[in-house]
């Protein structure tokens, strides 16, 4: 086997880069044969996405639906209303999600970027080019690269890879990339050797996911059953 180091072990020699595409593509095509479609980002509407992108930081998905089906009882869920709720009761709202008063000030200062800039409208912010679109992102407290490129792949549905824990995980143990590569780098790896096709990117990004859920582990991964394994040929 080569491509899978679970330890801590260097990579040995450097790839060419018909190499990491190989494995790339050998990557998604044995995990979608294993998990099949997986239809992801959970969402009835981009701003729903958008607020499941911000929930989502340091809690598992479960926790964030539990957050978005208070935020719908409480009609809480749009711009509108988010923006003009009061702190505590939206902190209150997603108190399932964890850290929910620093997400309550994340959540009200992305719904007043919207306000303000762009009069309310998400799908006028959202139709942007994406470099504009991730500068106005990457400028509102408490959006980061991985957040602002989840909510242009999956609410804005354009074309950027999204980088993960898991994403990072996996590519360093199979030897794609160093264990302290920056974000870029590693999106890098998927722009300069991947087609910038929008629905690919969302289901690599997905099978990536549930690869790291589900075998790639971050201690005891389980290498023996993984259907994603790069054997040499």
């Amino acid at each position: 086997m080569y491509g899978c180091r679970p330890s801590r072990t260097p990579a040995t020699l450097p790839l060419c880069a018909a190499s990491v595409t190989r494995r790339l593509r050998r990557l998604y095509q044995r995990a979608f044969e294993h998990f099949g479609p997986l239809h992801w980002w959970p969402g009835d509407s981009p701003f729903e996405v958008c607020v499941g992108a911000i929930l989502t930081q340091n809690t598992a998905w479960t926790n964030v639906e539990k957050a978005i089906t208070n935020l719908k009882a409480r009609r809480f869920l749009s711009v509108r209303g988010m923006h003009l709720v009061d702190e505590v009761l939206l902190a209150n709202a997603i108190r399932p999600s964890g850290y929910y008063n620093q997400k309550a000030k994340k959540l009200k200062a992305f719904c007043e970027y919207v306000t303000r800039r762009h009069q309310g409208s998400l799908r006028v912010m959202l139709s942007q080019p994406i470099d504009t679109l991730r500068e106005e992102l990457l400028s509102i407290n408490g959006v980061g690269p991985e957040t602002a490129d989840s909510i242009i792949l999956y609410a804005a549905q354009q074309p950027v890879f999204v980088v993960d824990a898991y994403t990072r995980r996996i590519l360093y143990r199979m030897g794609l990339t160093a264990e302290d590569a920056a974000y870029h780098e590693l999106q890098d790896l998927f722009h300069a050797r991947l087609p910038r096709d929008t629905a690919y990117y969302n289901e690599f990004h997905a099978q990536i996911v549930y690869v790291g859920k589900e075998f790639c582990r971050k201690s005891k991964p389980r290498c023996d059953r993984c259907p994603v394994r790069l054997r040499s040929r």
